[in-house]
């Protein structure tokens, strides 16, 4: 690291502890690891969508952001007895860095990018000895298709996959899109306006059942299910506020429309 980037990182962590310290400022000494637990989620969420975005000056501001959170968190754990320093977490992570890449900082060969996946699952199994299970590390607290992926990609990686094919996890969701259409058959429609109407029960189930094999299927193709998704909402949120603003132009009421006239403007915002 250059040292102009060392002295940069020391100086922000300066202005953190002076922001913490007796007579800084009265919100930053006043805030928890819990109470900045939303501005640590928004600030994860900015840096993804400045990455998104291909933007680096956004990415470079977005990261300084991040960095911010990690260093206050980092101050409020240093007030605690015994607590912990910015040097601390930095020194733990090096050490957990270097201990999980023997095959770069020791003389242990692996084969490639998929062994090198394997040995460290089980490397990370012997430090974290008072975990139960191997799904004890994918939080509870994530999207749900980034959890289900982190269940499924754990226990794949020490040998166990319920689809460890693509065809087997296309008929794993052929047959879940089957208990969809078993169960939806007996459903009656929702009226207009009505599609947040909770459906437990039978249909959850099925739903789920049928997102768990879509996973599943994403995983098998390389594909990040929660980025193909945020992707494809994003390209109908494109394409929906082309309706709109076309829909503004013309002076039309959107909750005049009827079925055909939806139909007839959401076609026409075609590329």
């Amino acid at each position: 690291m250059r040292d102009q980037a060392v002295d940069a990182l020391r100086a922000l962590n300066e202005v953190v502890e002076r922001l913490r310290a007796p007579g800084g400022c009265p919100w930053d000494r006043e805030q928890t690891h819990r109470s900045l637990r939303p501005y640590l989620l928004e600030e994860t969420y900015e840096v993804l969508e400045a990455i998104d975005n291909g933007e680096p000056g956004t990415l470079r501001e977005e990261l300084g952001d991040l960095l911010l959170q990690v260093l206050m968190h980092s101050a409020i754990a240093m007030e605690d007895d015994p607590g912990f320093d910015i040097g601390d977490v930095a020194d733990d992570v090096r050490a957990k860095m270097i201990h999980r890449h023997p095959h770069v900082f020791g003389d242990v060969e692996v084969d490639g990018p998929a062994g090198v996946v394997v040995n460290w699952e089980k490397l990370k199994t012997a430090e974290k000895r008072e975990r139960l299970s191997l799904l004890d590390g994918v939080p509870a607290a994530m999207p749900a298709l980034a959890h289900a992926q982190g269940v499924q990609k754990r226990p794949a990686r020490v040998g166990f996959d319920e689809t460890p094919t693509v065809p087997d996890a296309l008929d794993g969701v052929r047959l879940a899109l089957g208990r969809v259409e078993a169960v939806a058959g007996g459903l009656a429609e929702a009226e207009r306006g009505e599609d947040w109407a909770v459906a437990a029960g039978d249909p959850e189930v099925a739903i789920g059942d049928l997102l768990f094999a879509v996973v599943a299927l994403a995983r098998r193709l390389r594909v990040n299910p929660e980025e193909a998704l945020r992707t494809r909402a994003l390209g109908f949120a494109t394409r929906f506020r082309a309706l709109e603003a076309r829909a503004r132009e013309d002076g039309v009421d959107l909750h005049d429309l009827d079925d055909a006239d939806w139909r007839a403007r959401w076609e026409a915002t075609l590329p």
